[in-house]
């Protein structure tokens, strides 16, 4: 399960985040979760609660928000989220399309005291 490797790296970026601010605790870490990212949501938050223990994040919320695919379309210039991993424009069913977000996990801010 590389949730715990993950969350292993999200607290060292917590506990780097916290000497160059002057903090002595994060109260809250919120991340995005692209579908295709790789990572399940529930194994992360699991992986999180298990691991905070004893860390700069013991104490710490995880808010995680869930990207959906964004696509553009190279054929009618679209911009659209997918609802479904089907890879066609939903304006007009081109599957030449790039995928704009969705692909990766980002930590987006953390609440620092």
């Amino acid at each position: 399960m590389h949730e715990y490797s993950i969350v292993q790296s999200l607290i060292d970026s917590c506990e780097k985040y916290l000497k160059e601010n002057g903090a002595t605790k994060v109260t809250k870490v919120v991340v995005k979760v692209g579908v295709l990212s790789g990572v399940e949501p529930y194994l992360l938050e699991s992986a999180f609660e298990t691991f905070k223990d004893d860390t700069v994040c013991s104490d710490a919320l995880m808010v995680m928000t869930i990207q959906k695919i964004k696509i553009r379309c190279n054929s009618c210039s679209a911009e659209q989220e997918l609802e479904k991993n089907e890879f066609i424009c939903p304006l007009c069913a081109s599957s030449d399309l790039n995928v704009l977000d969705g692909e990766e996990l980002y930590l987006m801010s953390l609440d620092l005291e």
